[in-house]
């Protein structure tokens, strides 16, 4: 039987699937943090106090370190895998709509890496929507890592950021080998990012970029490594504002007005 693993990334209370030998809710940045009842990723060998800056992927690194399994997955408290494509209502009840055990057994025996359905943008690039909502100059930083750190990535990296979709939310399920393979990448890239830049005059919005950019540099290390995911639905667990958010890509794509906050 599979020793399968999927981490529940979470700053706060929430509601959690019923399975606790499938799904660990982890408080993720834990570090110096109020108990919130859930596994912290302040343990052992970990990194949460980048929690800030790394988002989610402090919990990733902690459970890399920290968890045996066969296979590793990550989603968030608000964002799921499902079995099929549902939008959220009042009353919905989470252990009616996450995958359950079967389920991903199911996937796993189809392919050894679940990935949420891709995200699209049609009229922008990778690059070009990271650039006109965020900071572009991120994107180039770690371009220039790469081509000093691993420069075999730097083709995967270039068709990447010309791609007009990709798969978001640092969300997975993937057997070990490959997670050990991806994160020992990741990780090495984004900790010489964080050496370079200043974060000093940041949001608390805006440091968050390195979760950020990891979201893309999956795409790459899946292009490079030739690897073809199974795509699977996904559902919000909390009421999206749809309209506040295109308006925000708009603007952000035609009057140069940057995010501030999540949507």
């Amino acid at each position: 039987m599979k020793q399968i693993k999927i981490l529940v990334a979470t700053h706060k209370s929430f509601q959690m699937p019923a399975d606790r030998e499938l799904y660990l809710p982890l408080h993720v940045g834990r570090a110096d943090k109020e108990d919130l009842g859930y596994q912290g990723d302040d343990t052992g060998d970990n990194i949460s106090h980048l929690n800030p800056y790394y988002s989610e992927l402090t919990g990733l690194y902690w459970a890399w370190k920290n968890l045996s399994y066969d296979y590793l997955g990550l989603v968030h408290y608000r964002r799921y895998f499902t079995a099929r494509t549902r939008r959220y209502h009042e009353g919905l009840k989470i252990d009616e709509v996450v995958l359950s055990q079967e389920e991903v057994d199911y996937l796993l025996d189809e392919s050894e890496i679940i990935v949420p359905k891709k995200r699209r943008y049609y009229i922008e690039t990778l690059y070009s929507h990271y650039d006109h909502t965020l900071d572009g100059s991120h994107l180039d930083l770690t371009r220039q890592i790469i081509s000093h750190l691993s420069p075999e990535y730097l083709l995967a990296f270039d068709q990447v950021m010309q791609q007009r979709s990709g798969y978001m939310f640092n969300m997975f399920i993937m057997k070990k080998e490959f997670v050990d393979d991806y994160l020992s990448w990741l990780f090495l890239i984004l900790d010489e990012l964080y050496q370079k830049i200043d974060i000093s005059q940041l949001s608390a919005f805006e440091a968050r970029l390195f979760g950020r950019v990891s979201e893309l540099l999956f795409n790459v290390w899946l292009a490079k490594r030739q690897l073809t995911p199974r795509e699977v639905p996904f559902i919000y667990l909390e009421k999206i504002n749809h309209f506040q958010k295109g308006k925000a890509f708009l603007k952000a794509k035609f009057f140069g007005e940057k995010y501030g906050k999540s949507f």
